[in-house]
């Protein structure tokens, strides 16, 4: 039987140019309810970690979080996912700088903005702020990062930056960083102290029927 994850992948084809057919018949067969639109794997890390943490199966619940590859994309995916494409419930996470791009495509497809939350900088910038510098530095040294954190920040660049700049800049500097930090960072987040956005997103998506996870 198809699976959330393939279905996604159906739609990025479909994003980049290619046949919408097998995503259409993915989207009845695989049950999808609705779309987490998001920029990039970190933001769908953390959104599935903390997922996760409450007792939640997205997928089984109909719920796709897909990345993007970036925010100038959102209106491509609104067309094909919305009410001019598949016609289902659109929500997300966007960094502030970048709300404009997802104004413009939600309106120009008909879709509401309701559901989309937007984060200061970004995810991760909302993370270690809820977290605080010494938190995050102390998973950072966790995690074995502790000798690549002290190189960082012995670089003339990072000086005269606040050291939650330089830690939100750190976790962008190797690839795979931040979408593995984005599972740590929420995974150590105290229960009380979600980012608005981030909490407020997982607040909404609300299982079938009403019922949460007892």
């Amino acid at each position: 039987m198809a699976d959330m994850g393939v279905f996604r992948d159906a739609v990025l084809v479909w994003a980049a140019g290619g046949s919408g057919e097998l995503a259409r018949e993915l989207a009845g067969r695989v049950g999808v309810r609705v779309v987490v639109l998001l920029e990039g794997p970190s933001d769908a890390a953390a959104v599935s970690a903390l997922a996760a943490r409450r007792g939640r199966d997205l997928a089984a619940e109909g719920v796709c979080v897909l990345a993007m590859g970036g925010a100038m994309s959102v209106g491509r995916f609104v067309q094909l996912l919305g009410p001019p494409g598949l016609g289902l419930r659109l929500v997300g996470l966007c960094d502030e700088a970048e709300f404009s791009f997802y104004a413009r495509g939600l309106e120009r497809a008909g879709a509401a903005r309701e559901g989309f939350f937007v984060c200061v900088a970004d995810l991760e910038d909302e993370l270690i702020r809820a977290l605080g510098t010494d938190r995050v530095a102390e998973l950072v040294e966790a995690e074995g990062d502790l000798r690549a954190l002290q190189t960082f920040l012995r670089q003339p660049a990072q000086q005269s930056r606040t050291s939650q700049q330089q830690l939100r800049r750190f976790l962008g500097t190797k690839k795979g960083r931040k979408i593995h930090y984005g599972r740590v960072l929420v995974e150590a987040l105290e229960a009380d102290h979600v980012p608005g956005p981030l909490d407020d997103l997982l607040a909404v998506l609300r299982p079938p029927g009403g019922l949460w996870p007892g």
